[in-house]
């Protein structure tokens, strides 16, 4: 397979830079109509290039649901600004001064920092600082009768961090104050004031629209017939969001390109291509538009072009879950590898340009929705980034070097799934399968693992022609009935007291991938077994918490048993 790398020379990052830049212009918060005019340049700039592209549509009203996810209110922003300490700051330098889906209004008054609980007792008449759980505390703040509310975010130094309130409809009914953001070192230079006692105030004014409904954008395009390896992208976040994620979305751009001029009728799949706001633009497609048993895996291009020494980025290459094996995270990884090789050792072996490593399954972009309704899905994301989410993510930070990596590695893959030789595909599926086990036994005795391996073998087989795998015949436990992202935020909507008990066991952010990989092991096994699966994927666990949570989904009828 690695003879593909030279058909995969043609990827250039070059234009890939262009395009980020262009995608950077807009401020594509979800609900908003830039979000649809970077979804209009994206579509526009395929069909110049000669690719059949669709633009989709639901919809932002802050009533319906996508899926899982109560949809936020439709927002523009129009204009912001925070006076504080003799500095004036607008949204001409930063939008993100403006907290995504803040109310309107105008505030001028003292500043008081929320640091203990007994804090909010003095609230009223007053604006809040704070530097965590943003809209559990912008909820109590205006309960408490706050005239404005100031949010920070720590580590982010001279940056303005994004902080999105995602306010539905029916939150408006409490939600009233402006909401604002400021640079952690804004922010500490208020916070050593008001500890020397000082008396700090300051002028707020936000002016953004509500509207009662915007367009939720949907770019697809594909390329020769079904079935599809898909890529998949998510197009929202705020300007600049270069790495986060102008960069995933551009790499798509000259993915399909590429992938447009190479593909022939000889390619045992073809090729689609996914623009998304992310998790509510995944589950709306799929809710409404997707034909699932089209696709064969999906690569999700989330934060590719972290910069290892601005950044301090690594590679990392998100496998699928065990629930869904496939090989395509072994082939990511080999092209990858590849790629990423400059130099060499004392004995003649390549050394990696950028820091690269293979991670289990984790949660957090638009691979977990695919995975959750079957296809198998991988992310190549680089991270972490310390300009992630703030006004500091700007296209002169951006790698061009890892674009070249992942990109170069992302379009051999691809070629290899489509057109690899059988028996190089068969040879390379062994390999990988020992490889993964392997790791996975190194510290743990497996039983219920292998036979998981062979049901992804098995599927794989059936798509890309392989005499591989076998299929297992299990009782499954449960059925997972309402199926997306489990977040406690949209539980809460549906019962407040069992979306906090929710949001209690998933503090720890581990403990969402569990449960989610959970229910999909479930959905395939006995209990007994997915507990065991689990373990041996991810080692020991709190069962008892994830117990709890699987009843708390039960009783609001999201699974059944």
């Amino acid at each position: 397979m690695k003879e593909l790398l030279k058909e995969a020379e043609v990827f250039n990052p070059e234009n890939v830079l262009g395009y980020i830049s262009e995608i950077s212009k807009f401020h594509r918060i979800q609900g908003s109509k830039e979000l649809v005019e970077a979804a209009r340049y994206i579509n526009e700039e395929l069909r110049i290039n000669g690719i059949k592209a669709e633009l989709l549509e639901d919809s932002y009203d802050g009533e319906k649901w996508h899926l899982t996810l109560s949809s936020p209110i439709a927002w523009d922003l129009i204009y912001g600004e925070v006076g504080i300490i003799g500095k004036k700051i607008t949204t001409s330098k930063t939008p993100l001064v403006v907290m995504a889906h803040s109310p309107p209004g105008e505030a001028e008054g003292e500043v008081i920092a929320i640091e203990r609980e007994e804090d909010w007792e003095n609230v009223k008449g007053k604006i809040v600082i704070v530097s965590e759980k943003w809209h559990e505390n912008y909820r109590k703040a205006n309960e408490k009768g706050a005239l404005a509310f100031i949010a920070y975010r720590k580590g982010t130094g001279n940056a303005f961090p994004y902080i999105g309130l995602f306010l539905a409809k029916r939150d408006l009914e409490w939600a009233k104050i402006p909401a604002v953001a400021l640079s952690e070192e804004l922010a500490n230079a208020v916070l050593q004031k008001l500890k020397k006692g000082e008396k700090v105030t300051a002028k707020i004014k936000v002016d953004t629209l509500i509207s009662e409904s915007q367009v939720l954008p949907i770019v697809y395009a594909n390329v020769g017939k079904p079935p599809y390896v898909l890529f998949t992208a998510h197009i929202c976040h705020p300007k600049p969001g270069a790495n986060d994620n102008a960069s995933g979305a551009a790499t798509l751009i000259e993915l399909a390109k590429t992938l447009n001029t190479l593909y022939d009728d000889s390619f045992r799949l073809g090729f689609a291509f996914l623009w998304i706001p992310e998790h509510h633009g995944t589950q709306a497609f799929i809710e409404k538009y997707a034909k699932l048993d089209d696709y064969y895996v999906a690569i999700n291009l989330d934060m590719v072009g972290g910069s290892e020494d601005r950044a301090n980025s690594t590679i990392m290459i998100i496998r699928t879950p065990l629930s869904r094996f496939s090989i395509v995270s072994g082939i990511l990884e080999y092209f990858i590898g590849l790629v990423n090789s400059e130099g060499e050792s004392f004995g003649g072996s390549s050394l990696p340009k950028m820091k690269a490593r293979s991670y289990p399954y984790e949660l957090g972009s638009d691979h977990d929705v695919f995975n959750f309704f079957g296809i198998p899905s991988v992310m190549p994301i680089t991270w972490p980034d310390r300009f992630y989410h703030s006004s500091e993510d700007s296209v002169e930070k951006i790698s061009k070097e890892s674009l070249e990596i992942i990109g170069g590695a992302v379009l051999a893959t691809a070629l290899a799934l489509a057109k690899g030789k059988k028996e190089e595909l068969e040879r390379f599926a062994r390999g990988f399968t020992m490889k993964y086990l392997g790791e996975l036994s190194i510290e743990r005795d497996l039983e219920v693992a292998e036979k998981l391996v062979m049901l992804g073998l098995s599927r794989d087989s059936k798509f890309l022609g392989l005499n591989m795998g076998h299929e297992f015949t299990f009782e499954p436990w449960l059925k997972w009935k309402k199926k997306g992202i489990i977040y406690p935020r949209s539980i809460k909507q549906i019962d407040e007291k069992k979306g906090e008990e929710l949001g209690k066991i998933l503090e720890d952010r581990k403990m969402g991938v569990l449960l989610h990989e959970l229910l999909m092991l479930g959905e395939i096994m006995p209990k007994e077994e997915a507990f065991k699966a689990l373990e041996e994927e991810y080692g020991k666990f709190e069962k008892e918490k994830l117990e709890k949570a699987v009843g708390i989904l039960r009783s609001l009828d999201i699974i059944v048993f």
